[in-house]
């Protein structure tokens, strides 16, 4: 109490000071005057003023006494009207380095984990207290989320402190979701710490064409500190376990992985034995029962092109989605169901009155980075009833509609953008009066093109919903209501990405977790179901670093 009151300002009380007094005086020490002594001395040094603290104009001079002097804070006001800093009590600390170390370890473990090597710098006391376990404790767990007990591992050996600076603090700008550069294919990498490790998951999509399973998760490589006062790192790639491996940072949102003993990747019955258990793995069946022959091509493509890497990649960062209060729905990635090319992994995004679907995991046709779904959400479409649902042309009728009148909105914008040009250059001549007018027209132009009652009757919350017939789904266990539906395309192109092409396809929402798209001109229907894994340090800054991630992801693979 008494060391809280100083770093407060406030004094201590008479009876604090006589028992301090009292207790000094009993283990032997007389060095403390008596109070009231001090307190004449003090009145006799101020004889003579006019009392301002229970004296008043008649009295004469002051007289000294316990009663003639009020305390102030850390000092005392006399008669005389005077400041008195005579403080029995121990002395005010005066700056960081005074207070008592167990509160300098409050204060220190509160700092940023990148400010404590400053703060060693400022006095040896400091750097004293910087070994304190708790500090490190502390940082370790606000600052990489580590749920496991601390404690223990220090019994075991390695110390907070070291956990941190020597792992957690020169790998944390691996941490989160990245992207590796596998040709088309692409693929979700998610890097964690989970326990006393730093760990890389690959994220696959489960096993066509059960789209509402989990995700499956394989590790590719750990981080430890386990046999060595340093950091490890070790390839998890292949069935031997756990061997040498290296990380190198290559710039900003940037790294590379090697394996430095790629024979632990290779197995006793060569290539063929390495296939099947792949194949196993990746589509959870045999060669023998896929019986289309084009989708056999597909997935020993695959193979032979993923298996020439041996965990030997380069990844880039990739962020989810921001999120806004008028998103249609939540945001974020999804698995979706792509014909023979097994399931891939998508991130859905709003971008004003567009919803779109970026791919992470690709294909020979559309590769991974690519725009698979763009929807209009200003143009929504209100289905028949089921009888007219089931009718391919009905369907066809109605989104075609919706296309045609699109197209022609822009080639009537590409001849007008001269001309709206021209238009800004005069009215800005003619001043305020003209700029008024395309302020009217421009106003006119954007209640149009955002959606709301005025420009459409909204479908009902829930409706029901059927696949017309002839169209392919993978998945045939599909929602049977929607809530909405809208115009979108789709993008597809030949093997090796050629001639792509946006075709009108409709986009169906089932609920906060699923959403499909019909591609009229394939006749085949996609259904996506959402990621529910918990994906940390992965969201992005603000919208200018998501839209710009975007741009980099297309690049990388166009």
């Amino acid at each position: 109490m008494a060391v809280c009151a100083r770093l407060c300002g406030v004094g201590q009380s008479r009876r604090c000071r006589r028992r301090q007094r009292h207790n000094q005086q009993d283990q032997g020490s007389d060095s403390d005057m008596d109070e009231e002594e001090e307190e004449r001395i003090v009145g006799q040094r101020q004889a003579g003023n006019v009392g301002v603290c229970g004296g008043g104009p008649e009295s004469g001079v002051a007289t000294a006494g316990p009663s003639d002097a009020c305390e102030y804070g850390s000092g005392r006001v006399n008669r005389g009207g005077f400041l008195d800093r005579t403080n029995t009590g121990p002395p005010h600390p005066q700056s960081l380095s005074e207070l008592p170390p167990e509160l300098l370890v409050e204060i220190i473990s509160l700092l940023p984990g990148t400010a404590l090597p400053n703060v060693a710098l400022v006095c040896k006391k400091f750097r004293q207290i910087l070994n304190t376990e708790t500090i490190w404790r502390r940082r370790c767990i606000e600052e990489f989320g580590m749920q496991q007990d601390l404690r223990k591992m220090e019994v075991g050996g390695v110390c907070s402190r070291d956990l941190y600076v020597k792992l957690l603090h020169p790998y944390r700008h691996i941490l989160g979701l990245w992207q590796p550069d596998i040709g088309p294919y692409g693929g979700l990498l998610n890097v964690v710490v989970d326990g006393l490790f730093i760990i890389g998951w690959m994220y696959l999509p489960p096993h066509d064409p059960r789209v509402e399973d989990p995700m499956r998760r394989r590790p590719l490589f750990r981080i430890h500190m386990w046999e060595s006062n340093k950091a490890t790192v070790e390839c998890m790639y292949g069935h031997k376990g756990p061997h040498k491996g290296d990380i190198q940072t290559v710039k900003k949102d940037e790294f590379s992985t090697k394996c430095n003993q790629t024979d632990h990747h290779r197995m006793p019955g060569g290539r063929q034995e390495e296939f099947r258990t792949w194949l196993e793995e990746e589509w959870g069946r045999t060669l023998e029962e896929i019986f289309h022959e084009h989708m056999q091509e597909l997935i020993l493509m695959k193979f032979i092109y993923t298996s020439q890497y041996d965990n030997c990649l380069t990844y880039r960062r990739i962020y989810l989605p921001p999120t806004m209060p008028t998103d249609l729905l939540q945001p974020g990635l999804f698995k979706g169901t792509y014909g023979s090319h097994g399931l891939e992994i998508v991130m859905f995004s709003f971008h004003g009155t567009s919803a779109r679907a970026t791919k992470l995991t690709g294909d020979p046709n559309v590769p991974a980075g690519q725009l698979t779904l763009d929807v209009d959400l200003s143009r929504p479409l209100v289905l028949p009833d089921l009888e007219h649902q089931r009718n391919i042309e009905e369907l066809s009728r109605l989104v075609l509609g919706v296309h045609e009148e699109v197209q022609r909105e822009a080639e009537q914008q590409a001849k007008d953008s001269p001309a709206t040009a021209r238009s800004t250059a005069e009215a800005a001549c003619d001043g305020a009066s003209g700029a008024e007018d395309m302020e009217a027209d421009h106003g006119a132009c954007s209640d149009s093109c955002q959606p709301g009652p005025s420009s459409s009757t909204h479908p009902p919350e829930a409706q029901p919903f059927t696949l017309p017939l002839g169209v392919m789904a993978r998945n045939e266990v599909y929602p049977r209501t929607c809530r909405k539906c809208f115009y979108g395309t789709g993008l597809i192109a030949g093997h090796g990405f050629t001639s792509p092409e946006r075709t009108p396809g409709l986009f169906v929402l089932f609920d906060e977790d699923r959403f499909g798209f019909i591609w009229l001109e394939l006749k085949s229907f996609s259904l996506y179901s959402r990621l529910t894994d918990n994906l940390a340090h992965a969201h992005a800054p603000n919208m200018e670093r998501f839209e710009a991630m975007l741009r980099n992801m297309q690049s990388w693979t166009s």
